[in-house]
């Protein structure tokens, strides 16, 4: 099946799983459609998503191996490691600029103070409550605690909780051990290739079979639940995020595209449209990510490039929880009457870039994030609860804007290192 047909099937899947959605979620109290969605579009969803989910670890792990021998000189992979965590830093900041000044100037939270006494935000401060009695709450692992947990102490059971960081890092040293041994490691070498190739048929065929459906169920499930009704509320913050996402999607990736990768953005955006429309779906960078890998080479991003930069940026780049965060901060600031200082709104952006590196992998990693922000400048993070109804159809919007990130970083950093790869292959090629 060609990728167009794809794009164009899982396109019409995600417009009727909004439009069934959205009438389900009209008789949401209804007992057929309570049974509709937990048993049609929740099962279908789930299982295209476990089957994503099933190849995620083993991709990336055998695409970071394949990526670091591929680039051959761990000095140029370290150059690599730097410019894609500058770039994924640079964006991130960029993203919450753009969050933090629509907001100032349109003023979502005006006037809507008797929020604050909804039973959303009581209903909130009692989940936080729970969280604050737990030892292992990610938010509060201070930054020695983070740097130690970049190295697994057992391999296998990062990789059977999906640790990504700890993943890539044991992914890493593999790799490197390769490059190191050489000749020697060939039939190694070797199977990660054959490895990677098996798995790579593997999506092209569950993404073939299963994704149009399987978007289709996710999307409907989502919109059966949340629907539109929560937005009629928080119409003004709704749009404000979204305005944010289309801008910093467009504008900030565009341009990005056209003057650092030399690239037709419009042409980008048609070749990873599988992989937008997935992450729409799927509202994981993670689950998302064998398929936006491969969408990335097929569009002449290099191999080793984009199976290094898009697992890391999977996992540490959030433009769009960015975004989100400097929204709602500001939301929230104005609801509760409090008007933020120049240090405060600073405050606001650096914790908001350090720690889409520090609670990388964590689950709800963007609420976690947000209420970090929030008690950081003196905000009740309990007002978290006001915007978590519309949170899960914002989610699914901005992990397709993260996404594209990861993507347009590769592209740009292939474009770039283009020719030092080749020459350190050529080299590396070289009769001894």
């Amino acid at each position: 099946m060609k990728t167009k047909n794809l794009s164009i099937k899982i396109v019409i899947a995600l417009i009727l799983g909004i439009a069934v959605g959205s009438i389900c979620n009209m008789f949401a109290q209804a007992q057929f459609v309570e049974g509709i969605d937990k048993y049609v579009f929740n099962v279908i969803g789930q299982i295209f998503l476990n089957l994503i989910f099933m190849l995620v670890v083993p991709v990336v792990f055998v695409s970071i191996v394949l990526g670091v021998v591929g680039v051959g000189d761990p000095k140029l992979l370290g150059g690599i490691g730097l410019k894609t965590l500058g770039f994924f830093l640079s964006t991130t900041a960029i993203a919450i600029c753009i969050g933090i000044a629509l907001a100032l100037i349109f003023k979502p939270g005006d006037g809507h103070s008797d929020l604050l006494k909804s039973e959303d935000v009581s209903s909130y401060q009692k989940t936080l409550d729970k969280q604050s009695q737990g030892s292992d709450n990610a938010a509060e692992q201070t930054f020695d605690q983070t740097l130690i947990n970049l190295f697994p102490k057992n391999p296998l059971q990062a990789m059977s909780e999906g640790n990504m960081l700890q993943i890539i890092t044991f992914a890493i040293f593999i790799g490197v051990g390769i490059i190191m041994i050489g000749s020697k490691a060939q039939i190694v070498h070797k199977f990660f290739e054959q490895t990677n190739e098996v798995l790579m048929y593997i999506i092209t065929m569950i993404m073939n079979l299963f994704a149009p459906i399987g978007t289709f169920g996710l999307v409907a499930h989502a919109f059966t639940g949340a629907g539109f009704g929560a937005i009629k509320q928080l119409g003004m913050y709704f749009f404000i995020v979204l305005l944010a996402l289309f801008i910093h999607f467009f504008v900030v990736y565009g341009s990005a595209l056209k003057l650092l990768g030399k690239t037709n953005p419009l042409a980008f955006y048609k070749g990873f449209l599988p992989a937008i429309t997935l992450g729409f779906s799927a509202s994981s960078s993670t689950a998302t990510l064998p398929v936006s890998m491969n969408c990335s080479k097929k569009m002449g991003v290099r191999p080793e490039i984009a199976s290094f930069v898009q697992p890391l940026g999977a996992t540490i780049n959030m433009d769009g929880t960015a975004i989100m965060q400097g929204v709602a901060t500001i939301f929230i600031a104005q609801i509760s009457g409090v008007d933020l200082s120049l240090m405060q709104l600073i405050t606001v952006v650096v914790i908001a870039v350090v720690a889409s590196i520090g609670t990388a992998g964590v689950p709800g990693v963007g609420l976690i994030m947000l209420a970090m922000v929030l008690n950081a400048i003196g905000l009740n993070p309990a007002a978290i609860g006001i915007i978590l109804g519309i949170d899960r159809l914002l989610d699914m919007t901005r992990t397709s804007v993260n996404i594209t990130g990861d993507a347009t970083c590769a592209l740009i950093i292939s474009k770039n290192e283009e020719k030092k790869l080749q020459r350190n292959q050529s080299g590396a090629n070289e009769p001894v």
